[in-house]
């Protein structure tokens, strides 16, 4: 029996974030272990009068098909995952798993070899939700695996959670709609800007955003939401940037990462612990050494690091920088078959200048 907070997240998700409509095809895509949630979102979308199909991983699939995958498989390209990815209404991604570190020993080519081949997926899903023809969210569900890899209890890990989502106020939705307005208020600022300058430890960075869209995220693609994202121009990209937290890929971590740039370009690059794997992902195709999206966090729910980009990405006094592919409704042009959230911690004396204004200190706008 799901609890009363596992009742609401659905509830918000079905009906916020994805507003499903009657009629609709709703595609859910979890791993076994989020079972709870995946029927909870699933009996939500049949009150709607909408038409859910679950797509359900097992514990350990990943892992098995690494481990005996031929170079054919890890190539091979599903028509009948294509044909469902074009034509599906909603979609749904329900993160939470049996080991966070099932892929840590898979050798990085494999993974490499298998993104590449996932690339045309990966494009259908973003050129159908920039043209709004596809509702799509990621959302987590608490597990002991992501619990440990936050370093928390399982209990602490569901209230964190929970929190995030703001599932422990009496209406969520209220909450999302009045942060949103500020969220909006913030991105219409920044969408008359053209020229974006960070400054913190070890890093001093700008870059043009002329042109480009500052999109507020309010708990619809993701959630929880509460980031401001844009793409930046991309041959606009100078300077250094040092990430305060640790990057992770695929269960894997990257430790004080430290990027230089030039004409927008990745030119030295470095890592206290898994520089190799940082490298071969700079070299994973044309676009994956150029920055596809620069965001700042704001969501204050937030307020611990839980090798979780879902939630990291968002937390207060942060931004982050992907390298790889842009989001097509921030106008953000790179193309890649990658898109990767650095983190870099802004609360103690890091800076955001806009046009040479200052607007932005200490993990807080002060517009």
């Amino acid at each position: 029996m799901a609890d009363a907070k596992l009742r609401k997240y659905a509830d918000v998700i079905v009906n916020y974030s994805l507003n499903v409509k009657e009629g609709e095809e709703v595609l859910i895509r979890a791993e076994a272990v989020s079972e709870e949630l995946v029927k909870e979102i699933y009996k939500h979308i049949l009150k709607k009068g909408a038409h859910p199909v679950v797509l359900i991983a097992f514990a350990e699939q990943e892992e098995l098909f690494y481990q005996y995958a031929g170079e054919q498989q890890l190539n091979y390209k599903s028509p009948y995952l294509k044909y469902m990815i074009e034509n599906v209404d909603v979609m749904v991604r329900i993160l939470g798993t049996n080991n966070t570190k099932n892929l840590a020993r898979v050798d990085p080519e494999k993974i490499k070899l298998r993104s590449l081949a996932s690339r045309e997926i990966s494009e259908i899903i973003i050129n159908r939700a920039a043209d709004g023809d596809l509702k799509w969210n990621i959302c987590q569900f608490p597990t002991h695996a992501d619990a440990q890899e936050a370093n928390m209890s399982l209990f602490d890990y569901r209230k964190f959670v929970y929190s995030a989502c703001h599932l422990d106020r009496k209406d969520p939705v209220a909450y999302w709609t009045e942060f949103g307005k500020e969220l909006d208020r913030i991105a219409d600022i920044l969408n008359i800007k053209e020229e974006i300058h960070f400054l913190a430890e070890d890093t001093d960075i700008k870059c043009s955003v002329k042109g480009r869209t500052w999109v507020a995220d309010k708990g619809k693609e993701n959630y929880p939401g509460g980031e401001i994202f844009t793409g930046p121009v991309e041959n606009s990209v100078n300077g250094k940037i040092r990430f305060s937290f640790p990057g992770i890929y695929s269960g894997k971590e990257i430790e004080d990462i430290r990027l230089e740039f030039k004409n927008g370009r990745i030119v030295n690059a470095s890592a206290e612990k898994g520089e190799e794997l940082l490298l071969s992902l700079l070299d994973t195709d044309d676009g994956s050494r150029y920055i596809g999206e620069i965001a700042v966090g704001c969501n204050n729910g937030i307020d611990k690091f839980t090798r979780n980009m879902l939630f990291d990405e968002k937390i207060g006094g942060t931004i982050h920088f992907a390298i790889g592919r842009s989001y097509p409704e921030t106008g953000g042009e790179n193309i890649s078959t990658i898109h990767w959230d650095m983190l870099c911690d802004m609360k103690n004396g890091g800076e955001i200048y806009a046009d040479s204004e200052l607007i932005y200190r200490d993990g807080k706008f002060i517009i």
